[in-house]
């Protein structure tokens, strides 16, 4: 069995190494303050330096925060605002994007309508132009279909669309008008006519005219 001492002295004689070490720092520093404190060396004595004073501690309820905490919670705390900005400006920007999208759709259609005033007939795209048909749950119960616009030429183009919606008997009971923009030559886009008619009676939804332009 070895005969050191047992680990509780051992812990003491380190504590105690500790004590002095800082002790050995403390006289050091004080010594540093000293010389530099403008004494000189022909027995005159050194001016002492005013140690700082301890922070004021009566404003708080527990020990006052280290400059390394202060700086974490001030971090943490810019993290968290600049984190709160993007997704408020992401939410922003979502829903400048929504709308920019719902005016451009409105656009067209409007422009679809003004163009289709001065088509006599069913127009030049009638037969580029097919309906089809949407469930009824997609899009909350509502009567609309599917436009399917295919640009049949060899340029890009505009096209307006005309569609009814007629009842059993084939009465015009609606007119939407839809529109799209830049359709490259061969390409086919589809866009919704959307009935604001109540979901029954069944509408039937037909192309009453279409204009590539």
């Amino acid at each position: 069995m070895g005969s050191g001492a047992p680990r509780g002295g051992r812990r003491l004689r380190y504590r105690s190494a500790s004590v002095a070490a800082a002790a050995a720092l403390a006289t050091a520093g004080t010594a540093t303050l000293a010389a530099c404190g403008g004494g000189n060396n022909n027995g005159g004595g050194a001016t002492p330096t005013a140690r700082p004073s301890p922070p004021a501690t009566a404003s708080f309820t527990g020990t006052p925060p280290s400059p390394l905490s202060s700086a974490a919670s001030s971090a943490i705390a810019s993290a968290r605002a600049s984190a709160s900005a993007a997704a408020a400006s992401a939410s922003a920007r979502a829903d400048e994007f929504e709308a920019s999208v719902a005016a451009a759709a409105e656009r067209a259609n409007q422009k679809a309508h003004e163009r289709l005033a001065k088509v006599q007939g069913r127009g030049n795209a009638a037969s580029d132009v097919s309906l089809s048909g949407i469930p009824r749950a997609e899009i909350g119960d509502l009567q609309a279909a599917h436009v399917n616009i295919h640009n049949s030429s060899d340029r890009t183009a505009d096209f307006a669309v005309q569609v009814d919606f007629r009842d059993a008997d084939g009465k015009v009971v609606e007119t939407r008008y839809v529109g799209a923009e830049n359709v490259r030559a061969g390409q086919t886009v589809h866009v919704y006519a959307i009935s604001h008619q109540p979901p029954q009676p069944h509408l039937n939804p037909v192309v009453a005219k279409a204009e590539r332009y």
